[in-house]
């Protein structure tokens, strides 16, 4: 890369902090080679997110949105495009920063969960603070300050089997905040659960949007998708739509 375009890719990076954009990609591809054939599970994708928005990523089966989320979120690299989160270039970071990254400025809500079920709910959701070598007394805090959150500090001593599917969901919430993430990313999080349930989890989502979080929300359900404040219709690897709903 020459000094001039790697220049340009810094200045551009400082002005769409400066703008108070997140998320920012360009020309995004994702390809997979099988056998002679090529899959574009994304193809080209500009998509821009501001700080503080509510944004759902939604699309049928096999229409690219999972691929995006796992682009978005760092868990995969693109074939060719760029991507900036908070400014920063995703493609020139090491895999150290970009480590960092998925730790301390993403926080996941998986469908599955993903609690380890031996573990408390504290100790769960303290795990991303003992990844970045937190001291204890202040990692404890800050894990209790995050299941105040999500209204379950009466819980926090209780294993993933001694909780409802609403209530796991919410202690992967709580992992999720305690960071303190740019982003929380949540694929499908209801997908497990009945929908009274679901809908008090949407519930805590707006809650959280309320207090200043930047979420994005992938999901196939259209009732999910309404609750976020805009939808990004994915379709064939493309964005189909782009619409602001509230």
């Amino acid at each position: 890369m020459s000094t001039a375009v790697e220049k340009e890719l810094i200045q551009r990076g400082e002005q769409l902090k400066r703008d108070g954009i997140v998320i920012r990609t360009y020309d995004l591809w994702k390809t997979y080679v099988m056998g002679d054939q090529e899959i574009h599970a994304v193809s080209g994708v500009d998509i821009e997110i501001k700080r503080g928005e509510y944004v759902a990523i939604m699309g049928p089966s096999g229409s690219g949105k999972s691929t995006l989320m796992n682009l978005i979120g760092c868990l995969d690299t693109p074939t060719k495009g760029l991507y900036y989160i908070n400014g920063n270039l995703v493609s020139e970071m090491t895999d150290d920063e970009l480590a960092r990254i998925r730790n301390r400025e993403i926080g996941f809500v998986f469908q599955t969960f993903n609690l380890l079920p031996r573990a408390t709910s504290l100790h769960n959701v303290e795990l991303p603070l003992i990844y970045s070598g937190m001291p204890s007394a202040q990692r404890l805090e800050r894990a209790k300050l995050a299941m105040r959150q999500v209204d379950l500090e009466a819980r926090m001593y209780h294993k993933p089997n001694e909780l409802s599917g609403g209530q796991r969901q919410r202690v992967a919430v709580a992992r999720a905040l305690v960071n303190n993430p740019s982003i929380l990313l949540a694929d499908e999080p209801t997908g497990n659960l009945d929908t009274a349930t679901g809908n008090e989890i949407m519930g805590l989502f707006e809650r959280l949007h309320q207090q200043g979080n930047t979420i994005i929300l992938v999901t196939h359900e259209h009732d999910i998708a309404l609750h976020a404040h805009r939808i990004v219709h994915v379709r064939d690897g493309k964005v189909e739509k782009d619409e602001k709903i509230r």
